[in-house]
């Protein structure tokens, strides 16, 4: 008689090789969280894959004890495409960052996103390559100085939330570090999923940007910077819950619930299931030539729609073309039609 499977914990997802991140870097938290969540749902350890590209985040398959790829430069989602559909069976994770995931791997990102493979993407986003010690990436903010821009940063950063908005992905959402109970359950949403996940991290950098989401994670003025998303549920933030966000036709409208007369049920009520209203909520965001933003920054999940999957309806193409045509040969097929010798 089969024995039941122990049920693994949080240690038992890591692996003996000692984590080579700096001290204090955001990725410790993220690799904790993570390994929290697979114990939790209780996975097993040989029906996950976890890939990767370059750059910090990419050590992550190294300390996971599950099957994993440390591969090239912005290719996990095309690697990672590749492994779902020939092992429809396997829980395949891609970890990439804001420099892999969104300079040289943006084109296969995009791709991943609007085919809607059944992946879960941890984008973790530090506006900075770290691994190069310092340069400046894709979501660095506009005048951002650094090694690679002395002068300042003269390009437009990209929104990675209206990125995955514009790729038409079916599951978008963020969370940071420095919030573990609200990492876990975003790690976990998107794992609830069926097609491809996309969660952006913000993830501080201590050595080469620290504090960049510090306004955001401080208690001090966490309250007044961050709003946080619920399906069903006004926006309302502050100190005290005194703020909320209205929409008026489609402009969003800052309030304040005890000194302008309104309840809660004046208020936006979050529905992720409305994209355009998602698109609104992917540009509370800094503007780029002032760096300021009077709305607070929305945490949670923006967007969420079913949609089949591209493995899924890959294999229904293979069994019905095998279906009509039988199952085939692959030296005959080969050897058919025209063929010539090179002498």
């Amino acid at each position: 008689m089969t024995q039941p499977q122990e049920k693994l914990k949080a240690k038992d997802f890591a692996t003996d090789l000692e984590v080579r991140w700096c001290p204090g870097c955001g990725d410790y938290s993220i690799l904790k969280q993570v390994q929290s969540v697979f114990a939790e749902l209780g996975f097993d350890r040989d029906k996950v894959a976890i890939i990767s590209g370059i750059g910090c985040s990419s050590r992550f398959p190294y300390y996971m004890n599950t099957y994993g790829m440390h591969s090239i430069h912005g290719r996990a989602p095309a690697i990672s495409t590749g492994l779902k559909i020939a092992n429809p069976d396997l829980d395949v994770w891609v970890i990439t960052g804001d420099g892999d995931g969104l300079s040289i791997g943006g084109n296969h990102l995009l791709h991943v996103l609007r085919r809607n493979v059944d992946l879960n993407i941890l984008l973790f986003n530090n506006q900075i390559y770290g691994l190069t010690k310092g340069q400046y990436s894709p979501t660095s903010e506009l005048h951002k100085r650094t090694k690679s821009t002395p002068l300042g940063s003269i390009d437009h950063p990209v929104n990675p939330i209206a990125f995955a908005l514009g790729a038409d992905a079916t599951f978008i959402a963020r969370a940071m570090d420095r919030d573990p109970k609200h990492l876990q359950a975003m790690i976990k949403r998107a794992r609830q999923h069926k097609g491809a996940s996309f969660l952006e991290i913000y993830q501080n950098c201590n050595i080469f940007n620290d504090g960049t989401f510090l306004t955001f994670t401080n208690k001090e003025t966490r309250p007044q910077t961050t709003v946080f998303l619920e399906h069903g549920q006004p926006l309302v933030f502050g100190k005290n819950r005194e703020k909320g966000i209205r929409l008026e036709c489609t402009t969003p409208v800052l309030v304040d619930l005890e000194k302008d007369g309104y309840s809660a049920g004046d208020l936006w009520i979050h529905d992720e299931t409305d994209r355009a209203k998602a698109q609104i909520l992917s540009r509370f965001f800094d503007d780029p030539d002032t760096g300021m933003n009077t709305f607070p920054r929305p945490f949670g999940v923006f967007y969420a729609e079913d949609r089949p999957c591209y493995e899924d309806m890959l294999w229904e193409q293979v069994e019905a073309a095998t279906n009509a045509q039988g199952k085939g040969d692959l030296d005959e097929l080969l050897s058919s039609g025209l063929t010539w010798e090179i002498g």
